[in-house]
């Protein structure tokens, strides 16, 4: 997967890019820091495995070769070698190579693969671009009334060749903005129906667009596992969602809590009095 083409999708919809910054701020508030890893970098780290499935962490030692910090890298720069090690990628060409023992690979694991993680969300991707091509779509629609297309068709022998020149021109300039302008046509003795305007499809017919746009949300926020309450979706019937406060605390449950342990394999290298921590679970968290 490209990291960039990963890193761009976050633009492409609403909520497929406000849901890894929610996830990552669930996963801060559970955090307790420590001088092994300040609340800034846990941030950083946080978001890039929501959106990447992975995280980098520089291992910064003491003249004993004890962990005293963990620093951020950012993944989306970060390669793994083949003979092993890792490699950041520069702005300038350049590279940054790192030993195995420099690095901690905090990582989703993928069945294909063990070398790099994989985000959770990849099968809801045609789900987010279809999303995309409907708004765009529909923006375009207003923006040029002929981007749909329809036919101005004649067939009255009285039309001259001036004015079909001119009616022509007239279709031209009602492209882009300005577009939907009136028109008026006389035509002397002209037949019934001698011009008429055939649509080739009309896109507001039942309202696509939010049919379109509610099934690709939908599949959306279910690829990233997240509770319709917390999505910023509004309901649809007057019952609502439920209690939120409950809603809050099975989701970071059974969502946050198994990432924050992934997390702890920090402490694995960091030096005792500087081990991160999380927040202890309410007792009724799982069966609220």
């Amino acid at each position: 997967m490209s990291r960039q083409g990963l890193a761009k999708l976050l633009r492409a919809n609403a909520h497929h890019g406000a849901i890894p910054g929610f996830k990552r701020n669930l996963l801060l508030r559970e955090f307790i820091p420590s001088d092994g890893c300040s609340i800034a970098t846990m941030s950083r780290a946080g978001l890039d495995f929501m959106v990447f499935g992975e995280a980098y962490f520089l291992r910064n030692r003491n003249a004993f070769g004890q962990v005293l910090e963990m620093e951020h890298l950012p993944t989306i720069n970060m390669r793994v070698r083949v003979d092993g090690g890792f490699v950041m990628l520069l702005p300038d060409g350049k590279e940054v190579e790192f030993d195995q023992d420099e690095i901690e690979h905090v990582m989703n694991y993928d069945v294909e693969q063990n070398i790099y993680g994989v985000p959770d969300y990849l099968g809801g991707m045609q789900a987010l671009l279809l999303n995309e091509a409907a708004t765009l779509f529909r923006r375009r629609y207003y923006s040029n009334g002929a981007h749909a297309g329809y036919i101005f068709y004649t067939n009255d022998p009285n039309l001259s060749e001036d004015d079909e020149d001119e009616l022509k021109a007239q279709i031209t300039a009602s492209k882009g903005v300005g577009n939907f302008r009136s028109m008026f046509v006389n035509i002397p003795g002209g037949a019934k129906d001698a011009i008429q305007i055939i649509p080739v499809g009309d896109f507001q017919a039942k309202d696509e667009l939010e049919k379109v746009k509610n099934i690709t949300r939908n599949d959306v926020i279910a690829a990233w596992r997240m509770n319709p309450a917390l999505a910023g979706i509004i309901p649809e019937n007057s019952a609502g969602f439920g209690d939120i406060e409950k809603i809050d605390r099975v989701y970071t449950s059974n969502e946050i809590r198994p990432i924050c342990q992934l997390f702890n394999q920090l402490n694995d290298s960091l030096r005792a009095d500087r081990w991160i921590g999380w927040r202890e679970a309410p007792a009724d968290a799982v069966n609220a």
